[in-house]
Protein backbone atom coordinates (compact mmCIF):
# COMPACT_ATOMS: atom_id res chain seq x y z
CA UNK A 1 0.00 0.00 0.00
CA UNK A 2 2.96 2.48 0.66
CA UNK A 3 4.13 2.07 -2.81
CA UNK A 4 1.26 2.40 -4.32
CA UNK A 5 1.23 5.78 -2.33
CA UNK A 6 4.49 6.21 -3.55
CA UNK A 7 3.65 5.88 -6.83
CA UNK A 8 0.72 8.17 -6.80
CA UNK A 9 2.17 11.11 -5.26
CA UNK A 10 5.68 10.61 -7.62
CA UNK A 11 3.18 11.13 -10.46
CA UNK A 12 1.54 13.95 -9.49
CA UNK A 13 4.40 15.58 -8.59
CA UNK A 14 5.71 14.98 -12.15
CA UNK A 15 2.58 16.17 -13.58
CA UNK A 16 2.76 19.35 -11.89
CA UNK A 17 6.27 20.14 -12.38
CA UNK A 18 5.31 19.29 -16.18
CA UNK A 19 1.98 21.01 -16.55
CA UNK A 20 1.75 23.21 -13.15
CA UNK A 21 1.29 26.36 -15.17
CA UNK A 22 -1.72 24.90 -16.82
CA UNK A 23 -3.27 23.86 -13.78
CA UNK A 24 -2.46 27.35 -12.40
CA UNK A 25 -4.15 29.01 -15.38
CA UNK A 26 -7.13 26.29 -14.43
CA UNK A 27 -7.89 27.20 -11.02
CA UNK A 28 -9.88 29.99 -11.27
CA UNK A 29 -12.49 28.07 -13.78
CA UNK A 30 -12.59 24.79 -11.20
CA UNK A 31 -12.74 27.09 -8.20
CA UNK A 32 -15.90 29.02 -10.01
CA UNK A 33 -18.06 25.73 -11.05
CA UNK A 34 -17.21 24.42 -7.56
CA UNK A 35 -18.43 27.52 -5.82
CA UNK A 36 -21.15 28.23 -7.78
CA UNK A 37 -22.54 24.85 -9.38
CA UNK A 38 -21.51 22.51 -7.13
CA UNK A 39 -21.65 23.69 -3.52
CA UNK A 40 -25.01 25.23 -4.30
CA UNK A 41 -26.85 22.01 -5.21
CA UNK A 42 -26.77 21.09 -1.53
CA UNK A 43 -29.49 23.62 -0.97
CA UNK A 44 -31.51 21.67 -3.80
CA UNK A 45 -32.85 19.43 -0.75
CA UNK A 46 -34.95 22.80 -0.08
CA UNK A 47 -36.98 21.48 -2.84
CA UNK A 48 -38.31 18.85 -0.78
CA UNK A 49 -38.84 20.49 2.46
CA UNK A 50 -41.04 23.89 3.89
CA UNK A 51 -38.41 26.04 3.85
CA UNK A 52 -38.41 29.07 6.17
CA UNK A 53 -35.05 31.32 6.20
CA UNK A 54 -35.28 31.44 10.10
CA UNK A 55 -35.37 27.80 10.77
CA UNK A 56 -32.45 27.07 7.98
CA UNK A 57 -32.16 24.37 5.70
CA UNK A 58 -31.71 21.79 8.46
CA UNK A 59 -34.59 23.08 10.62
CA UNK A 60 -37.36 23.41 7.83
CA UNK A 61 -39.65 20.57 7.97
CA UNK A 62 -39.37 17.68 5.57
CA UNK A 63 -42.40 17.60 3.21
CA UNK A 64 -41.44 15.31 0.59
CA UNK A 65 -42.97 15.78 -3.12
CA UNK A 66 -45.63 18.24 -2.27
CA UNK A 67 -44.34 21.29 -3.95
CA UNK A 68 -43.91 19.47 -7.22
CA UNK A 69 -47.38 18.01 -6.98
CA UNK A 70 -48.66 21.52 -6.08
CA UNK A 71 -46.54 22.82 -9.19
CA UNK A 72 -48.29 19.82 -11.58
CA UNK A 73 -51.84 20.02 -10.27
CA UNK A 74 -51.79 23.89 -10.37
CA UNK A 75 -54.06 25.40 -13.22
CA UNK A 76 -51.28 27.17 -14.72
CA UNK A 77 -49.21 24.34 -14.89
CA UNK A 78 -50.36 23.23 -18.94
CA UNK A 79 -50.81 26.76 -19.43
CA UNK A 80 -47.00 27.91 -18.39
CA UNK A 81 -44.98 24.65 -19.85
CA UNK A 82 -47.05 24.73 -23.27
CA UNK A 83 -45.84 28.72 -23.71
CA UNK A 84 -41.93 27.66 -22.46
CA UNK A 85 -42.08 24.94 -25.42
CA UNK A 86 -43.62 26.75 -27.90
CA UNK A 87 -41.13 30.07 -27.23
CA UNK A 88 -37.63 27.80 -27.18
CA UNK A 89 -39.39 25.74 -30.57
CA UNK A 90 -40.16 28.89 -32.28
CA UNK A 91 -36.49 30.04 -30.82
CA UNK A 92 -34.90 26.76 -31.87
CA UNK A 93 -36.51 26.46 -34.92
CA UNK A 94 -35.97 30.03 -36.44
CA UNK A 95 -32.90 31.45 -34.39
CA UNK A 96 -30.49 28.64 -34.28
CA UNK A 97 -29.71 28.44 -38.20
CA UNK A 98 -29.48 32.14 -37.84
CA UNK A 99 -25.76 32.11 -36.68
CA UNK A 100 -25.11 29.54 -39.38
CA UNK A 101 -26.31 31.22 -42.18
CA UNK A 102 -24.64 34.65 -41.14
CA UNK A 103 -21.55 32.95 -40.80
CA UNK A 104 -21.87 31.44 -44.10
CA UNK A 105 -22.61 35.06 -45.79
CA UNK A 106 -19.67 36.46 -44.02
CA UNK A 107 -17.28 33.96 -45.19
CA UNK A 108 -18.51 34.70 -48.79
CA UNK A 109 -17.61 38.26 -48.89
CA UNK A 110 -14.42 39.23 -50.30
CA UNK A 111 -13.48 42.29 -49.13
CA UNK A 112 -12.14 42.29 -45.57
CA UNK A 113 -13.24 45.58 -44.24
CA UNK A 114 -16.84 45.34 -45.61
CA UNK A 115 -16.63 41.71 -43.91
CA UNK A 116 -15.62 43.17 -40.45
CA UNK A 117 -17.89 46.27 -40.63
CA UNK A 118 -20.56 43.61 -41.09
CA UNK A 119 -19.36 41.38 -38.26
CA UNK A 120 -18.80 44.38 -36.08
CA UNK A 121 -22.31 45.46 -36.34
CA UNK A 122 -24.31 42.22 -35.82
CA UNK A 123 -22.13 42.00 -32.90
CA UNK A 124 -22.97 44.79 -31.27
CA UNK A 125 -26.71 44.15 -30.07
CA UNK A 126 -25.49 41.23 -27.82
CA UNK A 127 -23.53 44.16 -25.84
CA UNK A 128 -26.58 45.87 -25.21
CA UNK A 129 -28.42 45.64 -21.65
CA UNK A 130 -31.16 43.43 -21.64
CA UNK A 131 -33.31 45.80 -20.27
CA UNK A 132 -32.78 48.66 -22.79
CA UNK A 133 -33.32 46.39 -25.75
CA UNK A 134 -36.79 45.20 -24.01
CA UNK A 135 -37.42 49.07 -23.52
CA UNK A 136 -36.66 49.72 -27.54
CA UNK A 137 -38.65 46.98 -28.32
CA UNK A 138 -41.89 48.50 -26.00
CA UNK A 139 -40.87 51.51 -27.91
CA UNK A 140 -40.95 50.40 -31.99
CA UNK A 141 -43.90 47.96 -30.82
CA UNK A 142 -46.26 51.01 -29.24
CA UNK A 143 -48.90 52.60 -31.12
CA UNK A 144 -46.83 55.48 -32.36
CA UNK A 145 -43.57 53.07 -32.77
CA UNK A 146 -41.51 52.91 -35.78
CA UNK A 147 -42.47 49.36 -36.58
CA UNK A 148 -46.06 49.99 -36.01
CA UNK A 149 -45.96 52.68 -37.98
CA UNK A 150 -43.85 51.07 -41.09
CA UNK A 151 -46.63 48.84 -40.96
CA UNK A 152 -49.21 50.82 -41.29
CA UNK A 153 -48.11 51.82 -44.55
CA UNK A 154 -49.22 48.55 -45.65
CA UNK A 155 -53.06 48.81 -44.54
CA UNK A 156 -52.41 47.62 -40.62
CA UNK A 157 -54.06 49.34 -38.25
CA UNK A 158 -51.26 51.13 -36.13
CA UNK A 159 -52.13 49.68 -32.53
CA UNK A 160 -49.78 48.51 -29.12
CA UNK A 161 -48.31 44.93 -30.72
CA UNK A 162 -47.27 43.67 -26.88
CA UNK A 163 -50.87 44.09 -26.05
CA UNK A 164 -51.94 41.72 -28.20
CA UNK A 165 -51.03 37.76 -27.02
CA UNK A 166 -50.86 36.69 -30.64
CA UNK A 167 -47.88 38.44 -31.45
CA UNK A 168 -46.08 38.40 -28.24
CA UNK A 169 -44.00 35.09 -29.45
CA UNK A 170 -42.75 36.51 -33.01
CA UNK A 171 -41.73 39.59 -31.29
CA UNK A 172 -40.00 37.52 -28.61
CA UNK A 173 -38.16 35.27 -31.26
CA UNK A 174 -37.37 38.42 -34.03
CA UNK A 175 -35.71 40.28 -31.46
CA UNK A 176 -33.97 37.33 -29.82
CA UNK A 177 -32.32 36.35 -33.41
CA UNK A 178 -31.41 40.24 -33.72
CA UNK A 179 -29.99 40.32 -30.70
CA UNK A 180 -28.35 36.82 -30.69
CA UNK A 181 -27.11 36.37 -34.29
CA UNK A 182 -24.14 38.12 -34.74
CA UNK A 183 -22.44 36.89 -31.07
CA UNK A 184 -23.82 33.29 -31.81
CA UNK A 185 -21.94 33.03 -35.78
CA UNK A 186 -18.49 33.79 -34.04
CA UNK A 187 -18.10 29.90 -33.14
CA UNK A 188 -18.98 29.06 -36.70
CA UNK A 189 -16.46 31.31 -38.07
CA UNK A 190 -13.69 29.91 -36.13
CA UNK A 191 -14.88 26.45 -37.34
CA UNK A 192 -14.94 28.10 -41.13
CA UNK A 193 -11.39 29.42 -40.61
CA UNK A 194 -10.56 25.39 -39.92
CA UNK A 195 -11.43 23.93 -43.10
CA UNK A 196 -9.01 22.72 -45.30
CA UNK A 197 -8.55 24.90 -48.22
CA UNK A 198 -7.48 22.06 -50.69
CA UNK A 199 -10.83 20.73 -50.00
CA UNK A 200 -12.26 23.60 -52.05
CA UNK A 201 -9.68 23.46 -54.40
CA UNK A 202 -10.44 20.11 -55.31
CA UNK A 203 -14.14 20.55 -55.38
CA UNK A 204 -13.63 23.64 -58.18
CA UNK A 205 -10.95 21.54 -60.17
CA UNK A 206 -13.84 19.19 -60.33
CA UNK A 207 -16.42 21.47 -61.58
CA UNK A 208 -18.51 22.34 -58.29
CA UNK A 209 -19.51 26.14 -57.93
CA UNK A 210 -19.64 28.37 -55.06
CA UNK A 211 -23.30 26.82 -54.00
CA UNK A 212 -21.96 23.22 -54.14
CA UNK A 213 -19.18 24.06 -52.68
CA UNK A 214 -20.93 25.08 -49.52
CA UNK A 215 -22.85 22.22 -49.58
CA UNK A 216 -20.40 19.69 -50.41
CA UNK A 217 -17.47 20.89 -48.37
CA UNK A 218 -18.39 23.69 -45.86
CA UNK A 219 -21.64 22.45 -44.29
CA UNK A 220 -20.11 18.61 -43.79
CA UNK A 221 -16.96 20.43 -42.51
CA UNK A 222 -19.72 22.40 -39.90
CA UNK A 223 -21.61 19.47 -38.72
CA UNK A 224 -19.74 18.34 -36.04
CA UNK A 225 -19.80 21.93 -34.71
CA UNK A 226 -23.27 22.02 -35.31
CA UNK A 227 -24.19 19.05 -33.77
CA UNK A 228 -22.55 20.18 -30.51
CA UNK A 229 -24.49 23.47 -30.22
CA UNK A 230 -27.58 21.87 -30.97
CA UNK A 231 -27.59 19.14 -28.37
CA UNK A 232 -26.69 22.55 -25.67
CA UNK A 233 -29.32 24.01 -27.28
CA UNK A 234 -31.70 21.80 -26.04
CA UNK A 235 -30.74 21.24 -22.86
CA UNK A 236 -31.99 24.53 -22.35
CA UNK A 237 -35.42 24.04 -23.75
CA UNK A 238 -37.34 24.26 -21.00
CA UNK A 239 -35.32 27.17 -19.61
CA UNK A 240 -36.97 30.31 -21.19
CA UNK A 241 -35.13 32.92 -18.80
CA UNK A 242 -37.52 35.32 -17.10
CA UNK A 243 -35.65 38.56 -17.37
CA UNK A 244 -36.44 39.22 -21.17
CA UNK A 245 -40.09 37.96 -20.19
CA UNK A 246 -41.24 39.91 -17.30
CA UNK A 247 -39.40 43.19 -19.15
CA UNK A 248 -42.07 42.40 -22.02
CA UNK A 249 -45.07 40.87 -20.54
CA UNK A 250 -48.21 42.25 -18.59
CA UNK A 251 -51.24 40.75 -17.40
CA UNK A 252 -53.55 40.67 -20.78
CA UNK A 253 -50.93 38.49 -22.69
CA UNK A 254 -50.39 36.04 -20.49
CA UNK A 255 -52.51 33.30 -22.06
CA UNK A 256 -49.27 33.38 -24.62
CA UNK A 257 -46.26 35.17 -22.80
CA UNK A 258 -46.43 33.53 -19.13
CA UNK A 259 -43.85 30.79 -18.92
CA UNK A 260 -41.92 28.37 -16.57
CA UNK A 261 -39.33 31.23 -14.98
CA UNK A 262 -41.89 33.91 -15.15
CA UNK A 263 -44.31 31.77 -12.92
CA UNK A 264 -41.89 30.90 -10.57
CA UNK A 265 -40.69 34.57 -10.27
CA UNK A 266 -44.26 35.73 -9.13
CA UNK A 267 -45.12 32.72 -6.81
CA UNK A 268 -41.98 32.11 -5.79
CA UNK A 269 -40.22 34.94 -5.26
CA UNK A 270 -42.65 37.58 -4.93
CA UNK A 271 -45.02 35.50 -2.65
CA UNK A 272 -41.76 34.36 -0.97
CA UNK A 273 -42.23 30.35 -1.66
CA UNK A 274 -39.23 29.26 -1.80
CA UNK A 275 -39.37 25.99 -1.74
CA UNK A 276 -41.54 25.73 -4.73
CA UNK A 277 -39.56 28.09 -6.97
CA UNK A 278 -36.37 25.11 -5.59
CA UNK A 279 -39.00 22.57 -6.82
CA UNK A 280 -39.74 23.65 -10.41
CA UNK A 281 -36.26 24.94 -10.89
CA UNK A 282 -35.60 21.07 -9.93
CA UNK A 283 -37.70 19.91 -12.27
CA UNK A 284 -36.28 21.72 -14.71
CA UNK A 285 -33.00 20.60 -14.26
CA UNK A 286 -33.92 16.88 -14.47
CA UNK A 287 -36.12 17.44 -17.54
CA UNK A 288 -33.47 19.42 -19.44
CA UNK A 289 -30.90 16.54 -18.16
CA UNK A 290 -32.87 14.07 -19.72
CA UNK A 291 -33.37 16.10 -23.34
CA UNK A 292 -29.87 16.67 -23.49
CA UNK A 293 -28.81 12.61 -22.82
CA UNK A 294 -31.62 11.76 -25.48
CA UNK A 295 -30.45 14.04 -27.87
CA UNK A 296 -26.82 13.08 -27.33
CA UNK A 297 -27.28 9.44 -27.43
CA UNK A 298 -29.53 10.07 -30.93
CA UNK A 299 -26.44 12.01 -32.12
CA UNK A 300 -24.23 9.08 -31.29
CA UNK A 301 -26.25 6.58 -33.07
CA UNK A 302 -26.65 8.46 -35.92
CA UNK A 303 -23.42 10.29 -36.65
CA UNK A 304 -20.27 10.59 -35.54
CA UNK A 305 -20.05 13.39 -33.10
CA UNK A 306 -21.56 13.40 -29.41
CA UNK A 307 -20.90 15.21 -26.14
CA UNK A 308 -19.78 11.96 -24.62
Amino acid sequence: MDQKNMTIRSRFLREMTKNGELYLIALPVIAYYIIFHYVPMYGAQIAFKDFSPSAGIEGSPWVGFRHFIDFFGSIYFVRVLKNTLVISATSLIFGFPAPIILALLINELRTRRFSRTVQTITYMPHFISMVVICGMIREFTSQAGLISVVLSYFGLPARTMLNDAGLFVPIYVISGIWQGVGWGSIIYLAALTGIDQELYQAASIDGAGRWKQTLHVTLPCLLPTIIVLLILRTGNILSVGAEKIILLYNAAIYETSDVISSYVYRRGLLNSDWSFSAAVGLFNSVVNFILVAFVNWLSRRTSETSLW
